[in-house]
């Protein structure tokens, strides 16, 4: 990558490096690294181990300046919910990370700079990089104009109310298997009509009511987590 490219990215974050070897080097990708085959090149994964818990105080912090009177639980699953690699990799998008990223041979032509998992890898060294560069200031700016729109309050009730991805991370880790949903009827006339959603897993059915598919969704799950509660 040149230097033209590492100062256009510069602008797109909004952050100008002192030592611009830590950007390279965050935006270097494995594969990269593997195919060059030069000592002494790193790849971003130590920058990614960094950045993911800059990224988990900084947006613990807000959440709990935020909304000061949330219990601790639903704090961290509104956590959760915000550091995923679906919505790291939204936001590695908006900043048009992918294009500036260094990728072997094999990830090019596999379409790599467009694959979650890397784009949200390498949002997490560049986090790494601006702290280790600039200090916790620095990257606190970054990922709260970055998480700005996410952080709000209308977007409180569904993820702490996400019961379906809830009981997923149940279901996956006990049974080894996903909530299975299916339409089980569909009552009242097309302007007010009602879902019923049937969910089993193992040997948990439970049924769900809402006025759209997701809310019966989450409706099944709510009430198939009650049944898995201790």
């Amino acid at each position: 990558m040149n230097r033209t490219d590492l100062i256009m990215f510069e602008k797109i974050i909004g952050y100008e490096f002192k030592d611009k070897r830590l950007l390279e080097e965050a935006l270097r990708h494995s594969s990269f690294v593997n195919e060059l085959n030069e000592t002494g090149v790193k790849d971003n994964e130590r920058l990614e181990f960094l950045g993911d818990a800059a990224l988990n105080l900084v947006v613990g912090h807000i959440l709990m300046t935020h909304y000061p009177d949330t219990k601790e639980g639903n704090l961290s699953r509104m956590r959760a919910r915000l550091v995923n690699e679906s919505l790291l990799a939204d936001v590695a998008r908006q900043i048009s990370l992918g294009k500036f990223l260094n990728l072997g041979k094999g990830e090019r032509i596999t379409n790599g700079r467009e694959k979650s998992s890397i784009l949200a890898d390498a949002y997490e060294a560049v986090l790494a990089a601006v702290y280790l560069d600039g200090g916790f200031d620095a990257v606190f700016i970054m990922i709260e104009k970055h998480f700005s729109d996410f952080i709000s309050s209308d977007s409180v009730p569904e993820m702490v109310n996400d019961y379906k991805s809830r009981l997923q991370e149940i279901a996956q880790e006990r049974f080894k298997t996903v909530p299975e949903y299916r339409v089980a009827a569909e009552k009242g006339p097309d302007h007010d009509k009602t879902f019923i959603i049937h969910l089993h897993i193992d040997t948990i059915q439970t049924e769900g009511a809402g006025k759209n598919k997701k809310a019966a969704e989450q409706d099944a799950a709510r009430k198939a987590l009650e049944l898995l509660a201790p």
